[in-house]
């Protein structure tokens, strides 16, 4: 890397060291970027130069209706107070919390303006993990919604960063602030590679890693996946449940539909429920979502009108077959599954609605390439399972982590799941490569048996992992069970269940244990922490 817009090198200086690096592919013509890029000028200012200002861009509930032009002015005016009134440099590390609001995405867009590093946190964070982010992307400023701050102040505590609040009416708030500020701004001139943003992984597998991107990452993703697979139109209106926090959520909410012209409404809340009334509400258009809310939904469809929809948007974890034909019989709509990571920025292996299998995440997305390897990064062969392995125009860079060496090799990123690819190029997942579970001998993977449970009509939820067994040096397939009713519960279900699995897969992969709970520990962002079950079967 030679020119950089930034003048604090914190982010620059701790990326991994070239040796480390992902092998990064522009195969696509789309994907040659010039040297010096802020990516604001084409995901935002691009529509208002051009003449389309006027055009809806953010909506949220209580009369909220953002124009381009209108995102375009709050943003400048963000940016003002970040460079004149509170000193950020390009470079500087600005912290943003808040549920997914207009604000919040205006101030997102303001520190990129600004030329700085955006570290948007999760809402839920406390206290400790907010600290943790703090720490790791060594942030001097936060930019955090008034009703957010407590934990923010403890976290802050004794430490000399600080916290300008927003969405109140305080004189010294940045709605104050950005008042007397001009609503044009230009855009600090940023380099290509230098990095826009620090997102932190949601907690699956225990310590959270903070990624970076860079200004082409984002653009890079819009070209890829956004245009490829989603292919949104300017009359969409899109909503989704993941916090803008979430790579997840920030490209299906924010950086494919404004990359698009499209428009978005932004939810605070985004339940299963919360969702479907907005969809019916508001005329949405397409949806991002979990597997376990697209389940959930499907029992709502006799309340809510939701025919405008046209395309649905699944990842954070598989898909299972058995709710994607469902939703289709229910709706007419093909779910686009797919499988991104926080490392990758987005999806990169997911097919679009002409070509999506059911039961198959899909192909590789265009401007990636991906195969299976085995356990020395060698390529197997069609239908057999190995370690997914991929390449593109986006890679993992975490920030100053040892454990870049694991996540990538030879160039190549491992996302840490078990796939196999058929002749056709279609990628099928197995499990995360960490819920392979051997037991007497076999390999078992945990989600082809959560699949099996999860066709039982008593059974919502249903998450497998492996148990110790100390006897016999090996594991035994342990089965946490959400179900639909208490009523359902009785002393033969756990038999009951058993005896489903073993019509629907191999004897030896059916549970041998069943434990029924209220509910499964998972993410914000709607994942599984099947680390915490493992850890509670371990225990027992």
């Amino acid at each position: 890397m030679s020119y950089t817009g930034h003048v604090d090198r914190y982010a620059r200086e701790h990326l991994p060291p070239p040796e480390q690096m992902p092998e990064l592919r522009f195969d696509l013509p789309e994907m040659r970027y010039p040297e010096r890029l802020n990516a604001v000028a084409r995901l935002l200012d691009r529509h208002v130069d051009e003449g389309r200002g006027a055009r809806r861009a953010l909506v949220a509930p209580g009369g909220i209706d953002w124009s381009y032009a209108d995102l375009h002015r709050v943003a400048n005016r963000i940016a003002h107070v970040l460079r004149d009134d509170l000193g950020v440099v390009p470079g500087a590390r600005v912290l943003l919390r808040a549920p997914n609001t207009p604000m919040l995405a205006a101030c997102w867009f303001a520190v990129l303006k600004a030329g700085a590093i955006a570290v948007t946190t999760m809402p839920l964070y406390r206290e400790t993990e907010l600290r943790v982010i703090m720490a790791k992307a060594r942030v001097s400023l936060a930019l955090c919604d008034e009703r957010l701050l407590d934990d923010l102040r403890a976290a802050c505590a004794g430490d000399s960063i600080e916290i300008v609040r927003f969405n109140s009416d305080d004189t010294r708030a940045l709605d104050t602030l950005m008042l007397a500020k001009s609503d044009r701004f230009e855009n600090v001139e940023t380099a290509a590679e230098d990095v826009a943003l620090v997102a932190f992984t949601s907690g699956t597998t225990g310590a959270p890693k903070a990624a970076m991107h860079t200004h082409r990452d984002l653009l890079a993703s819009c070209d890829s996946y956004g245009t490829h697979v989603l292919k949104l139109r300017p009359d969409d209106l899109v909503s989704g449940s993941p916090p803008l926090a979430f790579t997840f959520g920030l490209g299906g909410l924010l950086l494919f539909p404004l990359d698009a012209g499209a428009a978005t409404l932004l939810l605070e809340k985004a339940g299963p429920e919360d969702l479907m009334r907005a969809i019916a509400e508001f005329g949405v258009s397409a949806i991002f979502t979990a597997p376990v809310a697209y389940r959930a939904m499907l029992g709502m469809l006799d309340r809510y009108d939701i025919s405008t929809v046209r395309c649905c948007v699944s990842a954070g974890e598989t898909l299972p077959k058995s709710v994607f034909e469902a939703w289709e019989r229910a709706t007419g709509v093909k779910i686009l599954d797919g499988i991104g990571s926080t490392e990758m920025l987005h999806i990169f292996i997911g097919s679009p609605r002409e070509s999506v299998r059911a039961g198959a995440t899909g192909r590789a997305v265009p401007g990636y390439i991906a195969e299976i390897h085995d356990d020395d990064g060698n390529p197997l062969p069609p239908g057999e399972v190995g370690r997914l392995a991929v390449k593109g125009p986006t890679g993992c860079k975490y920030l100053d982590d040892p454990r870049q060496t694991t996540y990538v090799r030879h160039g190549w990123n491992y996302p840490g799941d078990a796939y196999r690819m058929d002749e056709d190029g279609y990628f099928s997942y197995v499990a995360r490569t960490d819920d392979m579970i051997v037991t007497s001998g076999y390999n078992v993977s945990g989600p082809e048996v959560e699949q099996a449970l999860l066709v039982h009509e008593h059974v919502r939820e249903a998450a497998v992992v492996g148990k110790p067994d100390p006897a016999r040096d090996t594991f035994i397939v342990k089965a946490f069970v959400v179900l639909v009713a208490e009523e359902h519960r009785h002393p033969g279900k756990v038999e009951e269940l058993r005896d489903h699995c073993k019509r629907l897969i191999a004897p030896f992969k059916a549970p041998r244990e069943i434990e029924f709970v209220t509910e499964l520990p998972r993410t914000e962002t709607g994942k599984v922490q099947r680390f915490k079950l493992r850890q509670r079967a371990a225990a027992e």
